[in-house]
């Protein structure tokens, strides 16, 4: 699995997943990892680190699977907004990314205000910035 490097100026956050997604996010993962080692690697390790919660108790302003999520790539300044969905739903031209790319990876289980820096398909890092999240 690739590691994403935590420096002590920018610490990964906490996660917080709920056990349902988590399940499916794991078995979704483990199944692409022939053909998407670098992401479904990369999502393996964000749900190894995350707290898994029920799902009755995961919190309202974090980014969950069918969630419509606002961020700001700092960047570009760039605001988005996008659905995070399962990759069978996925469509780019409606604003539905999937959890398997990499930006999808780095949404799942943060919440409004965190940052996460990420790597992107062009191989440099960006830091995405919660700005909001609607169920």
């Amino acid at each position: 699995m690739s590691k994403q490097p935590a420096t002590s100026n920018n610490p990964r956050p906490p996660l917080v997943i709920s056990a349902s997604h988590a399940a499916r996010l794991t078995a979704l993962a483990d199944n692409a990892l022939e053909r998407l080692p670098d992401i479904a690697g990369r999502l393996l390790d964000e749900l190894e680190r995350a707290q898994t919660v029920p799902d009755d108790q995961l919190p309202d302003d974090v980014v969950a699977m069918g969630n419509q999520v606002s961020f700001q790539d700092e960047a570009t300044g760039r605001d988005r907004v996008v659905r995070l969905v399962w990759p069978s739903e996925a469509n780019i031209d409606a604003g539905r990314i999937s959890v398997l790319t990499p930006v999808g990876t780095a949404l799942i289980g943060l919440r409004v205000g965190q940052s996460i820096d990420w790597p992107v398909t062009d191989g440099s890092h960006h830091r995405l910035r919660i700005t909001a999240v609607d169920r």
